[in-house]
């Protein structure tokens, strides 16, 4: 176990629910940063991946007992600059974790929340969850704006000036090296793409009911996540006939992800809830025209452009119409709208950006 840090390195404890392949947090916030930061990261799940022996990993076992002994462990282990932590039961936890520690008004004055979804995105226990983690921790992160203005007064008074907004970004250089040399339609068909949680607030299954009413013999859609519905996706998937037409490909390496995205020639979200869509940022990086539902986040990630076509929610009519337009155009046509969604993914959300300001952050905390 290492104990020393580089000067001016800063030392940083992510407190995450799972080191997995599909992560946020262990991709874009300690992966590109190995050498600029000293990592470590404590799980409420057993990981399941290995992580580079750069990051020091405390896991837990998915029980209450495990994660509060990693997260001691982590603590009197080592010393930590900033500790970060990601979601609403694990960032409570935290704070129940440094009643027992002999540095925890050290410790508390390090911690750092990122706030990754809508209020309304959340469950009630959640909500109810962050009143303390909002009046307690040291700096509350909102992932964009539109997630921050979806709190209730309450929430944001509570938060007070130790808020702030810090949008989500992606690892654009990750998405262009993968998919350099990919290129699309070279089998005659056209293929929709929708990655993320397979769950309600996603809605697929509007996806499902738009591709069926605007499907001709050259159509496929292919989904890419897990998650409660993937039963009932399936399901209905098969009732409809569409089992040679429509993949579940479930969780998948997360550069195959850019790769489905550069191969596909149109990325859908009908999601009804989001933070601030990495899926969406990572589709257009990747060149590949979107059509989105028309929620606060997505179009915090079109900020105003005319290329990217908005459908309502829940509205499987709008989406098939938008898909039928997509189809319909010289595959030259697609070409150039996702070439305009690679420029404004580029020109917005570089990962570079999001470390600057989290850096800048972190030294407050650490001062």
């Amino acid at each position: 176990m290492r104990n020393a840090t580089a000067p001016g390195r800063l030392r940083v404890l992510h407190v995450i629910i799972m080191l997995g392949e599909t992560n946020g947090q262990y991709n874009e916030h300690c992966l590109p940063l190995l050498e600029a930061r000293d990592l470590s990261i404590c799980t409420y799940f057993e990981p399941r991946l290995t992580a580079p022996p750069e990051i020091d990993v405390f896991p837990g076992d998915g029980t209450l007992r495990g994660f509060s002994r990693a997260l001691r462990d982590a603590f009197r282990q080592k010393e930590y600059d900033v500790v970060h932590v990601h979601a609403p039961a694990t960032a409570a936890l935290t704070l129940l974790g440094l009643v027992t520690q002999p540095r925890r008004r050290r410790l508390r004055s390090s911690l750092v929340y990122t706030v990754q979804d809508s209020f309304h995105d959340y469950k009630l226990r959640d909500r109810l969850l962050m009143l303390p983690v909002f009046a307690s921790y040291r700096r509350i992160v909102f992932c964009g704006r539109a997630a921050r203005d979806s709190y209730p007064a309450l929430w944001r008074r509570i938060a007070g000036g130790r808020s702030r907004v810090v949008p989500n970004a992606a690892d654009l250089g990750r998405v262009e090296r993968a998919t350099a040399n990919t290129s699309r339609g070279a089998n005659g068909s056209f293929e929709i793409i929708s990655v993320g949680r397979i769950e309600p607030v996603k809605d697929p299954l509007t996806v499902l009911t738009a591709f069926q009413a605007s499907r001709d013999e050259r159509s496929r859609l292919v989904f890419v996540g897990a998650g409660s519905l993937e039963r009932d996706l399936s399901a209905a998937v098969h009732a409809a006939g569409l089992d040679d037409e429509v993949e579940l490909a479930g969780l998948i390496p997360r550069d195959d992800v850019f790769v489905r995205c550069a191969h596909a020639d149109l990325f859908v979200s009908a999601s009804r809830g989001e933070g601030l869509p990495v899926a969406v940022i990572e589709a257009m990086a990747s060149g590949c025209p979107v059509v989105l539902s028309d929620i606060p986040p997505h179009r915090e990630v079109v900020d105003g452009a005319d290329f990217v076509p908005f459908v309502p929610e829940r509205d499987p009519e709008a989406l098939a119409r938008e898909i039928e337009r997509f189809r319909a155009m010289p595959p030259h046509e697609r070409r150039a709208v996702g070439e305009r969604c690679r420029g404004l993914a580029n020109s917005r959300f570089a990962l570079e950006t999001m470390h600057a300001r989290l850096e800048d952050l972190y030294r407050e905390v650490a001062a």
